[in-house]
């Protein structure tokens, strides 16, 4: 771990990274973005007008290229097909950019990974020039074959897309972590900046969120808070926390030298 993130030979001194859906409007999701800190940003192809739709506001005009890393994503594909397609149009429409967001889901009610689609569309993205950051399951085994496969990031779900129930399977995560050659990050399912902090002080890379900011009472606020949030969790897991001992207590001053 360096003390940037550094992601397809880019760096970045945020390891937090957001995403531009579900806020009011355009001005809000600027100002929720600039409280965090993050520099790059997901956008869904699908559902967010980037030049694609003349005549209506863009979220170019908000957040400029110039200004932030676009991180293209396949949200709402259900197929390889559908998402090669999608980020093929994204690339068009931002002028080659290499760099994009992979998910292909599986069911729409839990938008549960397909990770049999996903590994094929992965495959043709890496083979096409892509440098494809992926969402995926929180199986070791399927993370390792992605990061085979040349994916930049493998990106396991915490728990469930805009459930906010943070990390149910820590011991999963760890395994990938530890198997990993490349940027490991946190993606779906953070609620709050205490599991935003967890989720770095396993060692991940980074997190990708949206909803426990676009969502909450106060995405401003709640943005700053998450910024925080990843800043700690880092620094816990740099600094090496003390290791947990059952039944074994340890006085916090010193025992030499007490009056007797």
């Amino acid at each position: 771990m360096t003390e940037q993130l550094i992601i397809a030979g880019k760096s970045y001194h945020s390891r937090l990274l957001v995403g531009t859906g579900k806020y009011k409007d355009f001005t809000e999701t600027r100002a929720a973005i600039d409280a965090s800190g993050a520099q790059i940003v997901t956008v869904a192809i699908r559902r967010t007008n980037i030049g694609q739709t003349a005549g209506e506001p863009s979220l170019l005009e908000y957040l400029p290229p110039e200004e932030f890393t676009y991180l293209p994503n396949t949200a709402g594909c259900y197929s390889a097909d559908d998402a090669v397609r999608t980020l093929r149009l994204a690339r068009e429409l931002l002028d080659g950019h290499k760099l994009v967001k992979l998910e292909v889901l599986g069911d729409p009610n839990t938008l549960y990974p397909n990770v049999i689609e996903t590994i094929a569309a992965a495959k043709i993205l890496v083979k096409d020039g892509f440098d494809v950051m992926v969402y995926t399951s929180d199986d070791p085994i399927i993370a390792k074959q992605l990061e085979d496969i040349g994916c930049c990031a493998v990106m396991p779900l915490a728990s469930l897309i805009g459930s906010g129930m943070g990390i149910l399977n820590p011991w999963n995560l760890q395994i990938i972590i530890e198997n990993a050659k490349i940027p490991v990050l946190v993606d779906a399912g953070v609620g709050s900046a205490a599991d935003a902090a967890i989720a770095m002080e396993l060692g991940c890379a980074g997190v990708l969120m949206n909803t426990a900011i676009a969502a909450a009472r106060d995405p401003v606020m709640m943005a700053g808070a998450m910024k925080k949030a990843i800043e700690a969790g880092r620094e816990s897991y740099l600094a090496g926390r003390m290791p947990k001992k059952l039944y074994s207590a340890s006085p916090s001053s010193p025992t030499a030298g007490l009056i007797s």
